[in-house]
């Protein structure tokens, strides 16, 4: 369907806020964005800006899902690059590519897995799709990988009953064929992938630990390999 000129303008004015939104987020962090300030950079009074963003809570969901979209983009880019049977190159390809993300933009990684945002809670409804644009990818890999018979992870722990049933849960709802230990398999990789990035983004490892953090996160992610199982 064609969109009028006022909706492309609207369109255009939510693009400018955004983008205006991004840079006092770099500026003065999530906790102190200001609405009003966002107005006078794009060059609304205080009251016209609130046609298009009602309040600080609106214009943070603003910045959350372009965010979320922009990360996801850049990784699905990275993977789509990478040779589609070679599962293990695109575990890294998500790797680096959300790595390389958050260094080029630290306070919008910040936001999205740093600490909440006081007096702000995001919206399920318009920040699920987009949040979950790259675990949707990891899932992808895995699950292919599986079927493919290129991965083989090692025995794990017995699950709880409630874990299986969450197992379960995520194999409907993401309509995968990968076994109970690939997806924790799985899970662990996801979670200690970002948990490294946020070291490194949040300096946890400290100003001299490591040299070249790259190298460190390389070999996280050979860690990580083995852990997948992948052959």
């Amino acid at each position: 369907m064609t969109s009028t000129p006022r909706e492309r303008a609207r369109t255009r004015t939510l693009q400018e806020i955004t983008r205006i939104g991004r840079e006092q987020l770099a500026i003065h962090g999530a906790a102190a964005l200001s609405l009003r300030a966002v107005a006078r950079e794009v060059g609304f009074g205080s009251s016209a800006v609130y046609r298009y963003v009602k309040n600080r809570d609106e214009l943070l969901t603003l910045l959350v899902v372009d965010a979320y979209n922009e990360l996801g983009k850049s990784v699905e880019t990275s993977v789509d690059e990478v040779k589609a049977d070679d599962y293990r190159a695109q575990f890294h390809a998500v790797g680096h590519a959300v790595r390389d993300w958050a260094l080029c933009e630290p306070a919008r990684y910040a936001l999205l897995f740093g600490s909440p945002v006081p007096g702000y809670g995001a919206p399920a409804d318009q920040t699920t799709s987009p949040g979950t644009r790259v675990i949707t990818v990891l899932v992808g890999i895995y699950d292919r990988a599986f079927a493919a018979g290129a991965m083989n992870p090692s025995n794990g722990p017995q699950l709880t009953p409630s874990l299986a049933a969450d197992f379960e849960r995520i194999r409907a709802d993401m309509r995968i064929s990968a076994t109970d230990l690939v997806i924790s398999r799985g899970v662990f990789a996801w979670a200690s992938m970002f948990g490294a990035i946020n070291f490194e983004i949040f300096g946890q490892y400290g100003i001299d630990t490591f040299t070249e953090s790259v190298d460190l996160f390389d070999h996280n992610l050979q860690i990580l390999d083995r852990v997948l199982g992948f052959l």
